[in-house]
């Protein structure tokens, strides 16, 4: 009996053990379903930020519009713009730090965003033969989970360039006004 009762205890302190390590790792889950921190990302990858083309934007704005196409479907277009904080590359992945703005208009509303969002964002590119493809896609948990999940995302200098910018994109909303008078004119 003694025994029994010596048994149930070790296993129920092994399994709140492993519940409390999950809950206070300090990583992000990749791909391939392994926990790295950012900050381990960031030393992997070169110290060399890689500029980001044309290509590489239209690519991140058109699978952000991809994904948010069901959330979206009473408006007529839908258009992303974002602001990078920063890069990083490791093993052929170019990892992009950015605040994504998207929304859903209609003709007879005009520039006023009828379903949308505007968060940070982490997004993974990795250089096909026919172009960037995204590997991965991370947005902040909601909630009181929402810190945590942006320091498990974001370096502590993108993290810090985050809360310097929070509250203060009117370059955003005017890249998003541009795009959607653009297409109201047509």
């Amino acid at each position: 009996m003694r025994f029994k009762l010596w048994f149930v205890l070790l296993a129920a302190v092994c399994i709140l053990s492993a519940c409390e390590k999950e809950e206070t790792n300090n990583g992000t889950t990749n791909s391939s379903g392994k926990v790295v921190s950012s900050e381990s990302l960031e030393r992997q990858s070169s110290n060399q930020e890689t500029q980001l083309s044309d290509d590489m934007n239209e690519v991140i704005s058109n699978y952000i519009i991809q994904k948010y196409d069901s959330v979206s479907s009473q408006t007529e277009k839908q258009f992303e713009v974002h602001e990078v904080y920063g890069t990083s590359e490791s093993s052929g992945i170019i990892t992009v730090y950015m605040h994504s703005y998207f929304g859903g208009f209609n003709k007879f509303s005009g520039l006023e965003n009828q379903a949308g969002h505007s968060l940070p964002a982490v997004i993974r590119l990795k250089k096909k033969a026919a172009g960037y493809v995204v590997t991965e896609y991370i947005e902040p948990k909601d909630g009181s989970l929402y810190q945590s999940s942006l320091k498990k995302m974001f370096p502590k200098k993108y993290l810090d360039m985050l809360h310097n910018k929070s509250g203060n994109l009117e370059d955003l909303q005017k890249e998003m006004d541009e795009k959607v008078q653009q297409w109201l004119d047509e």
